[in-house]
């Protein structure tokens, strides 16, 4: 990008926070902490991060669109140009405060300064994991990318996509490159990540550029902007020269790379496996749970939640007459009873998703009396794309466009719906639906007065652990269950296997646990399928860390709300708390339990 390129680019992006609230942003020298933030986010991700805009879906296609024709940079060298703005931009941020700030200023201060301590924290593990794997890294998440978010809106966006597929191209020789490089540091996935990333590549491109996802979605697209039959051949033949030329030439230079790398690793499961791994998972750990607990303590944590939990789930089956065998054994036979199962055909398909929908139509009935804040945007619940089903989980929720172009979505994987019973299918609804995900993340989206940055989810800890504890109050305070034990069941199911995350995330990482040793204690505790099991432990492997985000967060929110009831009594009031938790967004947990206890505090004072 040329000066002239640089300086329209800053312009743009000055306007781009002026449209997001920062109004009296000075670029040069913000006034105020979150004008600041505002300044020091746009150069830090989004300038150089089209994909970002994108996702956030607030200028495409507009006038002040100047990223969707475009993919970023994935070089090391734009790597180190992004920390050194970062290790800037924290800086700066002593500038602001604490000191003298106060309410929602100083919370902005706070989750910023460990948001980017965190990240810089990290970064001096410059080696610190896997860059390409089965269920992520370019190869995976760029074309549920482009066929997911780049926006069609008119002639112009069909020719930013075109341009984008030409991108990739160059996206994969970087990202090559990479791990080229990571390889000659001593980072190599385990042979079974790297045969099942060689797999997912190879199903993707399997069927050349005309059969091609980023190529037969496109013709429904264009019938929808409508155009000329003329012009729909031409594009969806410049789609398929691009994905031709660039784009599986690319997936077979990695699926090469692979195919070395098979070579030269091992079988051994944990981050510890990589040179300083022992410290990467320690730093991993702090980065996804926001505390410091050590491997150690959550271990046993999850061990003491797995025997509570299956002490609950054996009061259950009791219940229903089943007797015979360990609640995991029982668990399975409920599992493959026909009559819980939806058909695996198209009609079984819409059957399962109707089903969803009337359970999240249910469920916001009763919204209203739990909740003061409900979210305007709408819920879609839609299939996993099948290309990309095999690596998928269960269900995944991907957050609406901010300026309402698109709708929160529910992603089902209904590559087997035999692997979603119907008694299994309320709890993942209220994970991912209401009140679930789809309440956070609308929520954070209207939360004013604050930086940009703050209303999105950048903390695994806060919004999965408010999606379990969510699924708890469905039962414990909604009583979604009074009349329905085999509901009831999947949600301690589904708390079961975030129990178990902890257990086998730890033991591989920290204990030095074999993949077989993990995938075994699962099948052990959850009563979920071997293959189910095995694509579980395998994202353990490749994410450390990550799966112990889930119940660390769901615990410490429990706690802040047992804490305030005893400190309130009856002066407690559920709705109020909650739009404590959601309105104002997400947070590492120790700075949310001040948030709390300064919200107790203040109840106290009223109600004396």
């Amino acid at each position: 990008m040329g000066l002239i390129g640089k300086i329209l680019g800053g312009l743009l992006l000055l306007i781009i926070i002026a449209a997001f609230g920062a109004f009296t942003c000075f670029w040069w020298k913000p006034v105020g902490i979150n004008n600041y933030i505002n300044k020091v986010t746009a150069e830090t991700f989004l300038l150089d991060g089209p994909e970002l805009l994108t996702s956030i879906g607030a200028i495409d296609n507009t006038p002040l669109d100047f990223h969707s024709g475009k993919l970023a940079d994935y070089t090391k060298a734009q790597d180190e140009k992004t920390l050194a703005k970062l290790r800037k931009a924290r800086a700066g941020l002593d500038k602001y405060g604490p000191d003298g700030l106060e309410g929602q200023e100083l919370l902005s201060w706070q989750i910023m300064a460990w948001f980017m301590d965190d990240i810089i924290r990290q970064a001096e593990f410059e080696y610190g994991g896997y860059r390409v794997v089965q269920n992520s890294g370019v190869t995976v998440n760029m074309p549920s990318f482009l066929t997911d978010q780049h926006a069609f809106k008119h002639e112009k966006s069909v020719k930013r996509y075109i341009s984008r597929l030409n991108e990739f191209g160059r996206v994969l020789g970087e990202v090559k490159a990479r791990v080229e490089d990571d390889r000659d540091h001593g980072v190599v996935p385990p042979d079974f990540i790297i045969e099942k990333t060689i797999g997912v590549m190879r199903s993707f491109i399997d069927g050349g550029a005309a059969e091609n996802p980023l190529v037969t979605t496109l013709p429904a697209k264009l019938d929808e902007i409508g155009m000329s039959e003329e012009k729909k051949a031409d594009y969806i033949a410049q789609a398929t020269k691009a994905v031709e030329t660039q784009v599986i030439p690319g997936y077979e230079a990695m699926i090469a790379l692979y195919e070395e790398l098979l070579q030269i690793t091992d079988h051994n499961a944990g981050i510890w496996r990589i040179p300083d791994g022992d410290k990467i998972y320690a730093a991993a750990l702090k980065s996804n749970t926001t505390t410091d607990f050590t491997a150690e303590e959550i271990h046993n944590i999850g061990l003491s939640e797995v025997a509570r939990i299956e002490q609950e789930m054996d009061a259950i089956l009791i219940s229903q007459g089943m007797i015979e065998g360990t609640v995991s054994e029982r668990v399975r036979v409920l599992m493959e009873d026909p009559a819980q199962q939806f058909p695996n055909t198209d009609d079984g398909r819409k059957a399962m998703i109707d089903y969803l929908v009337a359970l999240d139509e249910d469920l916001m009935a009763k919204a209203g009396d739990y909740f003061i804040t409900l979210p305007p945007q709408p819920l879609e619940i839609v299939r996993v794309p099948e290309f990309s089903q095999d690596s998928a989980p269960g269900g995944y929720y991907q957050q609406p466009a901010l300026d309402g172009s698109r709708p929160g979505r529910f992603y089902i994987n209904q590559k087997d719906t035999a692997d979603n019973p119907k008694w299994t299918l309320p709890t993942l609804m209220y994970h991912e639906g209401a009140p679930g995900h789809h309440f956070q993340i609308s929520s954070a989206l209207l939360i004013e007065g604050i930086p940009f940055i703050r209303k999105f989810g950048l903390f695994t800890a806060y919004s999965e652990g408010w999606a379990l504890y969510a699924e708890r109050i469905a039962k414990t305070d909604m009583g979604v269950y009074d009349d329905d034990p085999l509901g009831d069941l999947g949600r301690l199911q589904a708390e079961m296997f975030r129990a178990v995350r902890l257990v086998v995330d730890t033991g591989m990482h920290a204990k030095r646990w074999t993949r077989e040793e993990a995938i075994t204690y699962m099948l052990e505790k959850t009563g979920n399928t071997e293959a189910e099991v095995t694509r579980e432990i395998e994202r353990y492997v490749v994410w450390p860390a990550q799966a112990t985000a889930y119940k660390t967060g769901q615990l410490a929110i429990l706690k802040m709300r047992a804490d305030a009831e005893a400190a309130l009594g009856d002066d407690f009031d559920l709705r109020e708390f909650h739009e404590v938790l959601l309105m104002n967004g997400a947070m590492p947990l120790g700075i949310l339990e001040d948030v709390v206890q300064d919200w107790v505090a203040k109840e106290s004072q009223q109600a004396g």
